[in-house]
């Protein structure tokens, strides 16, 4: 037997994803280098204390622990390297190579052992899986429940989000928790963010829309911490995209909001923006925990050690600071009422939506943006149930479409130059063709297109075609009194035909059930008078 053993193509598992690379056993140490990030373990041979051959999904592996509490798992081995990686242990390392099969019985229900940085769940003193403690992002506890969170890798397909275990309440003496002891341990090996130090600033009781309620938000140099009475989270600034700070329509309230990638969890709920609720009026005087050279030297005069003004103003310029993000604001849209954002609704909510230089974007609840470059293109449709609003969808090349409704009808014409000088695309579906300037949408509900009276004029043609078709050869050139009766009662039936119409049609939402059954009623009665009004005894003058 040689002085090393090399195998290539063996696998590592990195957060979900798989990497390549070869391993290199020899008498000093056992080396692996990754193919595709060129990184390399190298364990010393007197550290290795236990290795373990065990069936796996890639065929083989080998399961190597350290002294010092790491773990290494490699496989992609042959069944038919096991006697010569066994002799080559108990030779070189004094290490015995043992045989250690996994569970496959199904069950949920097993026992939780934490060995150094891992955590294996087992049945039967079987390993079921297995979690490397350092892939751990979070981990929260509830009722005899603890949830664990994974940090991500982009380069995964499916990633594995998180995992809840189950904790049977403790039935011994000594009165501790399970619940915390578990999550104890869980912590004490993952990659957490921890609050090193003091927080540069804490901002208190700041009301966030999304998540709802009211938090504590402590500006750390690395991640932002927000203190809830329930939950806590801990963002990274690494994870921040964008900062828009943005004025509500009443003039008096400011949002300010931070898009997340990936978003923070609260349960099942993913929230893609932080949102955050200011008042104008309300003022802040605030020192950091710095000293002023501090300051100056790490911020570059983006900051400054004392600090006073609106609140509003003071936080997004510690964010800007600390996250290095430009912050996006309205640019020079302005809507009916002089105001930066349309009122209107998205789905079961109504909200703002905000016209931007190279986007849009909706807040609260939920919040969408959208930019100009993954529009496909924008369409004005009249509203369903009344001419006094319209909605705005707009459709993005990935194939989803988004519905802004009871968008005030006054809008449109400020909506529309604003789309048309973005160059969007415009596909004007529920209007009359042709109809894509202001005009289609003018303060007198005379200009309009409306569909019913097209069509009853169409009607009132066909009825006129068919009357002179019924008349005799001899009657053809006389109107005797009663044929001019008849053609007026005609014209005004249908007048009052349209009248009655008009007035089911705009009262139909919000009219009362009696109201309706009249007009139908009423309907049906001129519809007969239209059709044999000499049946019809009326004085017309």
């Amino acid at each position: 037997m040689g002085d090393t053993l090399e195998f290539n193509d063996i696998h590592t598992e990195l957060k979900g994803s798989w990497n390549d690379g070869r391993l290199r056993f020899s008498k000093q140490s056992v080396v692996y280098k990754s193919h595709k990030t060129g990184k390399v373990d190298s364990i010393p041979a007197p550290e290795l204390s236990a290795a373990q051959w065990r069936r796996v999904c890639l065929g083989h592996g080998i399961k190597l622990a350290t002294s010092t509490g790491l773990v290494y798992r490699y496989d992609g081995f042959r069944d038919t390297d096991f006697e010569k990686i066994a002799a080559f242990f108990k030779t070189n390392y004094k290490v015995e190579l043992a045989e250690k099969d996994m569970c496959v019985k199904g069950w949920n229900w097993g026992t939780a052992k934490f060995t150094g940085s891992l955590l294996s769940f087992d049945v039967s003193d079987s390993p079921v899986f297995e979690i490397p403690l350092s892939g751990v992002s979070q981990c929260a506890t509830g009722k005899n429940e603890v949830t664990v969170e994974f940090h991500q890798n982009d380069d995964a397909e499916v990633s594995l989000m998180e995992v809840r275990f189950y904790v049977p309440p403790n039935t011994g003496d000594d009165g501790s928790d399970p619940v915390e002891a578990f999550a104890k341990n869980v912590l004490s090996k993952a990659d957490v963010i921890q609050a090193t130090g003091d927080a540069v600033c804490v901002f208190k009781e700041l009301q966030c829309l999304t998540p709802r309620g009211r938090y504590d938000i402590r500006i750390y140099p690395t991640f932002l911490h927000l203190h809830g009475k329930t939950f806590d989270y801990k963002i990274p600034y690494t994870t921040v995209l964008r900062l828009f700070l943005l004025p509500h329509k009443d003039q008096r309230q400011m949002f300010f909001v931070i898009s997340l990638d990936p978003p923070i969890k609260q349960g099942q709920t993913r929230y893609h923006f932080l949102i955050l609720l200011f008042s104008k009026d309300e003022e802040l005087s605030l020192a950091l925990n710095m000293s002023e050279d501090e300051v100056e030297k790490r911020y570059e005069g983006k900051l400054s050690k004392n600090m006073s003004g609106p609140l509003y103003e003071i936080v997004s310029r510690v964010m800007k600071a600390l996250v290095n993000r430009k912050i996006t604001v309205p640019g020079n849209f302005q809507g009916h009422s002089r105001s930066q954002c349309i009122t209107c609704a998205y789905k079961a909510s109504s909200g703002l939506l905000y016209p931007l230089e190279r986007g849009f974007i909706y807040v609260h609840k939920p919040p969408v943006h959208l930019r100009f470059e993954e529009i496909s293109c924008v369409n004005f449709a009249r509203g369903t149930t009344t001419t006094r609003s319209f909605d705005f969808e707009i459709e993005t090349k990935q194939g989803n479409q988004y519905t802004f409704s009871n968008i005030e009808r006054e809008e449109y014409g400020k909506l529309f130059d604003f789309v048309n000088a973005k160059k969007l695309n415009i596909k004007n579906r529920g209007f009359k063709e042709g109809m894509k300037g202001a005009e289609g949408y003018s303060d007198s509900d005379e200009d309009q297109h409306d569909a019913y009276l097209e069509r009853m004029k169409e009607e009132g043609k066909i009825r006129e075609e068919g009357d002179g078709s019924d008349e005799s050869e001899g009657d053809s050139g006389t109107d005797t009194p009663q044929t001019k009766d008849i053609s007026k009662m005609r014209l005004l039936t249908l007048m009052l035909h349209y009248c009655c119409m008009y007035y089911m049609r705009e009262s139909g939402g919000g009219a009362r059930g009696s109201d309706v059954e009249v007009g139908g009623e009423v309907l049906n009665f001129l519809q007969n008078v239209a059709r044999q009004p000499q049946e019809v005894k009326l004085n017309i003058t």
